[in-house]
C-alpha cells in the first residue's frame, strides 16, 4: 500500500468526522462540553463507546494473543458484563441522584477535600498515560508507513494529529464526541468484518466451513484451569468484572457519556446494551485472531517475531489487497481517535471543574469557556510531550511498563469508592492520599517478586482487585473513632 494511499484515507476519514462536528456543535455551551446537555440518546452512546472502549492497542493486541491464548480472553470479557451490571446497578443511580458532572466530586461528598482531590489526580494521571500510549501506537504505525517516507519528523506528525482532535473537540466536546464516536466504532467494525470475509474468500472457505473451523479448530480452549499463570480462568473472570467497574464506572471519561443521557433508566439502557454488543465484538475479534493464524499457515506467511500485535496489520497491508489495506488504516484510525479525543475531553472538565472549581466560581459563561479553552489546549500539548518522550525512549518494554503502571492506579479509586458505598465511617481526610500512594506501589513490588514470594504464581488482572483491597484497608485504619457519649 502506498504512502499516497494511506494519507488519502487519513484526510478523507478525517473531513467525515469534521461535517459530523459541524452538524452537532453549533450553538453548543458549556454544558454541551461537560455533559452534553443532558440530551444525549442511549443508543448512540452505547454503540460508540464499542470504539471508545477498544483502543488502537485492542485493535492489533487481541487478534494476536490467539496464538498463545487461544480464546481464554472470553473469560476476562464475560466478567466485563457482571462488573457493567454492577455500574448499571449501583454507581450510575449514584451518579444522577447527586446530579454529579464530575464523578469524583462524590468523593468530597463523602470523605473530604484531599480525598476528591486524589481521585481526580489518579484519574488525570491515568487517562494521560493512557491515551498517550495508545495514540502513539496508532501514529507509530503511520509515521513508519507513510511519513518516514516523506521525511516528516515524528512530532510533527503527532501535533498534527493531536490538532485534529483537539480542533473537532474544541466545541463541542461531549455532545459531538457521542457521535463522533458512532462513526468510528462503525468503521473499525467495518474493517474487522472485511478482513473476515477477505481471508475466508482466499482461503476458498464457505461460511459454514468458516464456523466450523472456528468452533472446531486449533484455537477453541476458553478455560486455563492452572492456577499459577496470569491466565487462569479465574483471574481472568473477576479481573474482567473489577476492571470494567473501574476503568469504566470510576472513570470520568467513560462515565461522562453515560451521564449525557437524560434519565437514569436510559443510561441503564445504554450500559446493558452496550455490554452484550461489547461481548459480540470480541467474539469476533478472536475469530479474526484465529482466522489469521490459519492464513499465515497455509499461505506459509512468516509469523512476526517482534510481537504478536504485528500479525493483522502485516497481513492487512501486504497479503489481502488494497481493500484491505485500506479499511485496516481507517479501522486502526477509528479505534484511536475515540481513545484520544474523549480522554482529551474529560481531562478538560475533570481539570475545569474538580481543581479549578469552574462550576463554583461564579463566572460568566464567557469566562467558563475562555478559561476552559485553555485548559483544553495545554492539555493537548501535555498529551504531545508524552507521546514525543515514549517515541525517544523507543523501548517497547519499558513504554508497556509505564503504561501498566498508570492502571494501578485505579485500584485506589476502587478502594474509596468501595468504602463509601459499603462503609458510613468517616475517615481522616489528610492521610487519605498517603494511603492512596502506598497501595500501588505495594502491589506494584508484590507483582514485580510474586514468582519467588508465592511459588511460582503470576499476577493477571486481579491485582487491580488487590489493589482496591489494600486501599480500603488502608481507609479501615485510618477511620475517625466514633466519639463515646
Amino acid at each position: 500500500m502506498s504512502p499516497n494511499l494511506i494519507l488519502t484515507c487519513v484526510v478523507a476519514y478525517s473531513a467525515m468526522l469534521f461535517y459530523v462536528v459541524w452538524r452537532t456543535s453549533r450553538h453548543a455551551d458549556n454544558e454541551s462540553f461537560f455533559i452534553g446537555n443532558k440530551s444525549s440518546k442511549w443508543f448512540v452512546v452505547a454503540y460508540g463507546m464499542i470504539g471508545a472502549s477498544l483502543s488502537g492497542v485492542t485493535f492489533m493486541s487481541v487478534p494476536g494473543w490467539v496464538g498463545t491464548t487461544q480464546y481464554t480472553y472470553l473469560m476476562v470479557v464475560f466478567g466485563y458484563l457482571v462488573g457493567y451490571t454492577v455500574i448499571a446497578t449501583i454507581l450510575l443511580p449514584l451518579y444522577y441522584r447527586l446530579n454529579l458532572t464530575s464523578i469524583y466530586s462524590y468523593l468530597e461528598t463523602r470523605f473530604g477535600f484531599w480525598s476528591y482531590k486524589t481521585g481526580a489526580f489518579y484519574f488525570i494521571l491515568s487517562r494521560t498515560i493512557g491515551a498517550s500510549f495508545r495514540l502513539f501506537v496508532v501514529v507509530n504505525v503511520l509515521q513508519t508507513f507513510v511519513f518516514d517516507n516523506w521525511g516528516v519528523p515524528f512530532w510533527l506528525t503527532v501535533a498534527t494529529f493531536i490538532a485534529l482532535i483537539l480542533l473537532y473537540t474544541f466545541k463541542g466536546g461531549v455532545k459531538t464526541i457521542v457521535w463522533t464516536d458512532m462513526l468510528q466504532t462503525t468503521f473499525m467494525l467495518l474493517s474487522m468484518v472485511l478482513s473476515v470475509i477477505l481471508i475466508a474468500r482466499q482461503m476458498d472457505m464457505s461460511f459454514g466451513a468458516l464456523i466450523d473451523k472456528l468452533v472446531n479448530g486449533d484455537y477453541t480452549k476458553i478455560v486455563n484451569t492452572e492456577w499459577r499463570p496470569r491466565g487462569f480462568f479465574l483471574k481472568q473472570f473477576f479481573g474482567g468484572m473489577f476492571i470494567a467497574i473501574a476503568m469504566t464506572g470510576l472513570d470520568q471519561e467513560m462515565m461522562q457519556k453515560n451521564i449525557s443521557v437524560k434519565t437514569l433508566k436510559d443510561s441503564q439502557k445504554n450500559m446493558f446494551t452496550f455490554s452484550i454488543i461489547l461481548l459480540f465484538v470480541n467474539m469476533m475479534f478472536l475469530a479474526l485472531g484465529a482466522l489469521l493464524y490459519m492464513y499465515s499457515a497455509s499461505k506459509g506467511i512468516a509469523l512476526p517475531t517482534r510481537s504478536s500485535d504485528d500479525l493483522f496489520p502485516t497481513i492487512a497491508l501486504n497479503s489481502l489487497g488494497t481493500m484491505s489495506a485500506v479499511f485496516f488504516i481507517i479501522g486502526l484510525i477509528s479505534a484511536a481517535y475515540p481513545s484520544a479525543d474523549g480522554a482529551l475531553t474529560a481531562l478538560t472538565a475533570s481539570f475545569c471543574i474538580d481543581f479549578l472549581g469552574i462550576k463554583k466560581q461564579g463566572w460568566t459563561e464567557e469566562k467558563q469557556k475562555n478559561v476552559r479553552y485553555k485548559v483544553h489546549i495545554s492539555f493537548a500539548v501535555l498529551l504531545l510531550v508524552v507521546i514525543v518522550i515514549f517515541r525517544m525512549i523507543n523501548d517497547d518494554a519499558v513504554i508497556n511498563k509505564l503504561f501498566t503502571v498508570a492502571g494501578y492506579t485505579y485500584g485506589p479509586l476502587l478502594g474509596l469508592y468501595a468504602f463509601g458505598l459499603f462503609s458510613k465511617a468517616p475517615v481522616k481526610d489528610k492521610l487519605v492520599p498517603l494511603i492512596c500512594l502506598i497501595s500501588p506501589v505495594f502491589c506494584y513490588v508484590l507483582n514485580e517478586y510474586s514468582e519467588v514470594l508465592f511459588n511460582g504464581y503470576k499476577f493477571g488482572f486481579e491485582l487491580l482487585i488487590l489493589n482496591g483491597m489494600a486501599t480500603y484497608a488502608g481507609l479501615v485504619l485510618i477511620r475517625e473513632k466514633p466519639i463515646l457519649a
